[in-house]
């Protein structure tokens, strides 16, 4: 009876320590497994987050209020104030006609005792946007006005190595007409203008000036590249330049001696080339107008009559 009791507990013995090391090769093996890391599906899952915030977020424009039925104007005290003295900021800044500005703009000059030839300026913001994202790039744009304020014509130079331009550009009224000599001349500030103009072949050999002339350096765009000097020169010599900086435009337009017609329909042909700068299809280009003299507060006046009438009819 021991010894069968001994041999059965040598074969139970002998069967715990083989399946222990069984268990125990299984354990190791899977010790030594590699891990599954779950980074991508953890990017996958916060791309997808991301993407619902994105669809549920609503983009905040900003609130447009029609005051035309209204009572009073919008957080406003009335339309307008019922005696001579009262607070600006609780009523609405009133909006005249044009030829009615430029006369207010005269008696302010009278009253006030201020020179007669002092300039007349016109402020305009315009609304840049086009479809979707796209905007109106900011430019500079250079015209004929109706009536010039300047006696005196600009100082033009011309860019060009052919001597027979050249010859043309000085019978035309340009100040100086040269080639790669006029470069060292302008860094030295021998030689100044109030524009330059070039041709298409000399440009690669001015950019040593792009950072002297800054704005004033010649380009397609702006109309200063080109073969056909004669026109050109008609128009840079007495032509009116205007730049859009951010959304505004703020221009010269007359002198306040000029008579009020002349004022009006400089007004007129500076508006009418900003308004096509922009297709009529996306809306009216000039949201804002307002004029004044070097003396005097700033008058908001009616864009309706300065428009073109596609713009009007947009």
């Amino acid at each position: 009876m021991a010894a069968s009791s001994r041999s059965l507990l040598r074969v139970l013995s002998r069967c715990q320590s083989q399946y222990f090391s069984v268990s125990c090769s299984t354990l190791t093996s899977h010790r030594h497994l590699p891990v599954r890391s779950y980074a991508a599906a953890a990017r996958q899952v916060q791309k997808e987050k991301k993407e619902e915030t994105t669809q549920e977020k609503v983009v905040k424009e900003k609130r447009k209020i029609d005051d035309k039925d209204r009572h009073k104007p919008y957080g406003l005290t009335a339309w307008a104030p019922l005696d001579d003295v009262y607070l600006v900021r609780y009523y609405p800044k009133p909006v005249y006609d044009t030829p009615v500005a430029i006369e207010m703009l005269k008696g302010f000059q009278k009253l006030d005792f201020t020179p007669e030839n002092q300039p007349v300026y016109i402020n305009l913001r315009l609304d840049m946007k086009l479809e979707k994202k796209r905007k109106v790039d900011p430019f500079v744009s250079t015209m004929h006005l109706p009536h010039p304020f300047k006696s005196d014509i600009n100082k033009v130079v011309v860019f060009t190595e052919n001597p027979d331009q050249a010859r043309i550009a000085m019978e035309n009224g340009a100040t100086v007409a040269g080639g790669v000599e006029l470069v060292e001349k302008i860094l030295a500030d021998e030689i100044t203008a109030d524009f330059y103009l070039a041709e298409p072949d000399i440009i690669q050999k001015l950019l040593p000036l792009k950072n002297k002339l800054r704005k004033k350096f010649p380009k397609s765009k702006r109309g200063s590249v080109g073969v056909n000097i004669p026109k050109m020169l008609a128009l840079f010599k007495a032509g009116h330049e205007y730049i859009v900086e951010d959304t505004y435009v703020n221009t010269q337009v007359a002198t306040l001696d000029m008579s009020t017609d002349f004022i009006l329909e400089n007004i007129k042909a500076i508006c009418k080339d900003v308004a096509s700068h922009k297709p009529a299809e996306f809306g009216t280009f000039i949201e804002r107008a307002v004029m004044c003299s070097r003396t005097s507060e700033g008058l908001h006046i009616k864009i309706e009559d300065l428009l073109p009438q596609e713009q009007k009819k947009a």
